[in-house]
């Protein structure tokens, strides 16, 4: 355990002579030892001795000192107003923290205010009132492993989103840990840390996974488990899961009661998108930032127009559909709101004034939503009534069922406008947040409250008028109450029923027995009336809680319907087509990167034609001509396309694909001690293992990271591998040119390159695909495009011309040696081209290497000729 976790040694070996509220920060660190507490003494959350010295080096903050009778202490302490931040450092440190709050009004004790933990926040448990910002889920997940096979559950504790899958396959449950990417993840005993090196995995007590506990905890939520989950791997990570969330309560009451839903999925039902897949494609991180601009596929599809939406454009594009049906549907609706601009730009407008009702809805759920966000909750269901006027007319099947999905749920928004002012404080403790007319007791109470006050408010006219006193004043302050105040020059003229209540440099203060009266009741009327509006503030909260599920069923056909909308926008204003199915195979006209196109002014569209009959294609061409790009682009249409939204292009017939490989770029893992070659080929590896006919698979300059011919050698095979054994619609990108040849040979197999234009000794690239391989690689004139230096340029060329010699030379001795007639007897052309070669080499630039490779071959062309002469 960190020495900075659990009851610091120092005051443990001292409790009994610790003051009340040390001995009570002793006892709290006992039952919370795996956890940072943060103990609350006022405005501050306060740790001490070893704790405080993790707390001020990780938030920065200052280290002071606390003295009592046992001795000296570290101790240090934050604001409780701005404590987000600096729980976020620590969870990025690595700790769980604990948060100990006063459970007690200070004013209402006579000893030691009472404290306890009412949160353990944890990377994947955070909720709204921790997270910095942003829409995105933050997910929490299980894994375990039994009767063969894996299970994982995940959860967003601050949505209530949690959804539930197993397989007997280890890398399908790890890609499906990929798709949510959990911040967090507790593993059961027997299974492994599928887990990525981003996902901090949290240690957790073995019961939480045990069956009779697991089955308990999700029938006690969701009734017997056999009727929601398929496996028994399935019910241990939900109920582990569930154990785990109740735990990151704290001493709240555990029970999580806005989880009403779970959904168990398969996943066959989606694209399997796996890590390398998504960063290589840049659907939701950057690489590298490419034609000015470090957007990604994600930032380019999102014109959603609230929170909710945001959250479900990533899980669609994490997660795009196989079944066709569903797929085309998503299409359908999103071209009626492409042809019906008006109703898409109100709809829009609608959608911008919907707040983050899922994870409003569970801030009431978990008794944590003050009186604006009751109100904030009322805002949004005000707009579901327009929305569902707004799609009175949907011709589209899903936009139709949107529309009856969106229930007004006018009793909750009549409850929450009846009872809570319009603008109410944000303390729900202080009064001013119940409406007037709501409850008769409580008008009551006001009345006598506002009566009172303005009795005092012309108490000091009357006052003046009655003793002539022109400077007389009747204030308030929250030591000594109401009071009449004389200055000195006046005390002569003080009423006998005036009684002195503070004396003040030049000033007497005094009070009646009325005032007093009034006083009193009024203070009576303020405290019985902010007990009474508390009391029935958390009425409505509990009955509004009690229609959460309702609220969350709203919640998630606004996040659709805020998706489609938002693919419309992008389709209708960057001309993307509505894509159609076919088995055949891949094919686009004047099809577009999404993403690329947005940073460029011109974006030079091509197409794709690919089917059973040609499904492999192999991509020659120099760099920068556009290779990489164009199958990048392939493989963002089809997740577009598969995802619901429409893509860019003028046209797209696709195929259904089960999984995108990718094999794009370089990288290197440091970390785990693996080269770029060794990371190219683990990758290669899974591709070739795991790939299908209805797979697509993009492949950059496979083999580049060894020798060449070794490189070759890989190449070739993989790509006649690809074609006879597994039949994946792919796209290979390569500098190989032999390689062109072997697609040449092969069946199904065919050429494709990337233009490129030759002026005056100058390179352009028009960036257009073309049939049949490349002629050259025009590697030196795109060093050239680049910047590099002239003489370097220059030397290139020398070294390249020199070769050029050399290889012709081999290759006419090799044509005369093979029975040539064209030499007469007796003349030696070989010696004439060693003549030559040796004439036009500059001794003095060639490096140690080049002198040895060009002296090697001058060699065999001088034997050559000598067993000529023979």
């Amino acid at each position: 355990m960190d020495a900075a976790l659990g009851p610091p040694a120092k005051m443990a070996e001292r409790r009994e002579e610790l003051t009340p509220m040390l001995s009570q920060y002793v006892e709290v660190t006992e039952r919370y030892d795996d956890a940072l507490v943060l103990f609350q003494s006022g405005d501050f959350y306060k740790a001490f001795c070893d704790a405080a010295d993790v707390l001020a080096r990780v938030c920065e903050v200052t280290l002071t000192e606390r003295e009592d009778s046992t001795g000296t202490y570290a101790m240090t302490g934050v604001p409780i107003d701005n404590a987000e931040s600096y729980v976020e450092k620590l969870l990025d440190a690595g700790y769980r923290v604990a948060i100990a709050e006063q459970v007690e009004d200070p004013d209402a004790v006579s000893g030691v205010v009472d404290r306890a933990v009412t949160r353990i926040i944890t990377p994947g448990t955070l909720t709204e009132d921790e997270l910095l910002g942003g829409a995105e889920n933050n997910y929490v997940a299980a894994l375990v492993a039994a009767e063969g096979r894996f299970g994982v559950a995940v959860l967003d504790v601050s949505t209530g989103d949690f959804y539930a899958t197993s397989t007997d396959d280890r890398d399908t449950i790890r890609d499906e840990l990929t798709r949510f990417s959990p911040a967090e993840g507790i593993v059961g005993p027997d299974a492994p840390d599928l887990f990525g090196g981003e996902c901090t995995v949290s240690p957790v007590v073995e019961d939480y996974f045990a069956e009779s506990h697991a089955h308990e905890r999700v029938t006690e939520y969701f009734g017997p488990p056999d009727r929601l989950l398929a496996t028994d791997a399935e019910v241990k990570a939900c109920g582990a899961l569930l154990a785990y969330a109740e735990y990151a309560r704290g001493g709240q009451d555990g029970r999580l009661d806005y989880l009403n839903h779970l959904t168990r999925y398969d996943p066959r039902e989606y694209m399997v998108l796996d890590a390398v897949a998504l960063e290589s494609l840049e659907i939701f991180e950057r690489r590298t930032v490419t034609g000015g601009t470090d957007l990604t596929l994600v930032d380019v599809m999102d014109e959603t127009a609230c929170a909710l939406g945001r959250r479900r454009l990533t899980e669609w594009l994490r997660r795009p559909l196989l079944d066709r049906d569903r797929i085309e549907a998503r299409h359908a609706a999103v071209g009626e709101l492409v042809s019906a601009l008006q109703t898409r730009e109100r709809l829009q407008a609608l959608l911008a004034d919907v707040y983050d009702i899922e994870r409003l809805i569970s801030r009431v759920s978990r008794s944590r939503a003050d009186a604006r966000d009751l109100r904030s909750l009322k805002d949004t269901l005000d707009v579901i009534p327009e929305l569902r006027a707004a799609l009175a007319d949907a011709g589209a099947p899903l936009l139709a069922d949107l529309q009856d999905r969106l229930d007004e749920l006018d009793d909750v928004r009549g409850l929450i406008d009846d009872a809570i002012a319009p603008d109410p404080p944000t303390e729900i403790t202080e009064g001013g947040i119940i409406s007037e007319g709501y409850h008769e007791r409580l008008d009551e109470l006001r009345a006598t409250e506002r009566e009172g006050k303005d009795w005092i408010d012309d108490l000091e006219a009357r006052e003046r008028e009655r003793t002539g006193i022109d400077s007389l004043k009747v204030g308030h302050n929250a030591v000594h109450g109401y009071y009449i105040e004389v200055t000195d020059a006046n005390l002569d003229r003080v009423p006998k029923d005036y009684q002195r209540r503070q004396t003040l440099k030049r000033a007497e203060r005094y009070y009646t027995p009325e005032l007093k009266e009034r006083e009193d009741e009024i203070l009576r009327a303020e405290s019985q009336a902010e007990d009474l509006e508390y009391e029935l503030f958390v009425e409505v909260r509990e009955q509004v809680a009690a229609q959460s599920e309702r609220v969350q069923a709203v919640a998630d056909a606004v996040a659709t319907l805020d998706v489609l909308v938002s693919f419309a926008t992008v389709a209708a204003e960057r001309d993307y087509c509505r894509p159609t199915f076919d088995s055949d195979g891949i094919h686009v006209e004047g099809g577009r990167h999404p993403v690329v196109e947005r940073a460029e002014d011109q974006f030079v569209p091509n197409d794709v034609d690919l089917d059973d009959d040609a499904f492999l294609a192999v991509i020659t061409g120099p760099n920068m001509s556009g290779k990489s790009t164009y199958m990048r682009q392939v493989g963002l249409i089809a997740i577009l396309a598969q995802a619901g939204s429409f893509v860019p292009a003028a046209s797209a017939t696709l195929r259904i694909v089960d999984r995108v490989f990718t094999r794009v770029g370089a990288s290197d893992d440091i970390a785990g001690g693996r080269s770029t070659f060794m990371v190219e080929m683990s990758e290669l590896a899974t591709i070739l293992d795991q790939a299908s006919t209805d797979s697509l698979v993009l492949l950059d300059e496979v083999g580049r990271g060894t020798s060449t011919t070794d490189g070759l050698a890989i190449a070739r095979a993989v790509t006649e591998y690809i074609h006879d054994d597994v039949g994946a619609t792919t796209l290979f990108a390569t500098h190989h040119h032999e390689l062109t040849d072997v697609a040449a040979s092969l069946s199904r197999a065919t050429n494709m390159h990337f233009r490129t234009d030759r002026e005056s000794g100058d390179v352009a690239f028009p960036y257009e695909i073309a049939p049949g391989p490349a002629t050259a690689s025009y590697g030196v004139e795109v060093a050239a495009v680049a910047g590099v230096p002239d003489p370097v340029v220059d030397r290139s060329r020398g070294l390249l011309d020199a070769q050029a010699r050399l290889d012709n030379a081999v290759a006419q001795e090799t044509s005369d040696s093979n029975g040539s007639e064209s030499t007469p007897q007796g003349t030696n052309a070989t010696s004439d081209e060693l003549q030559a070669e040796l004439q036009s080499l500059n001794v003095a630039e060639l490096t140690p290497l080049e002198a040895l490779n060009t002296l090697a071959k001058l060699q065999r062309l001088a034997g050559d000729d000598a067993d000529g002469a023979l």
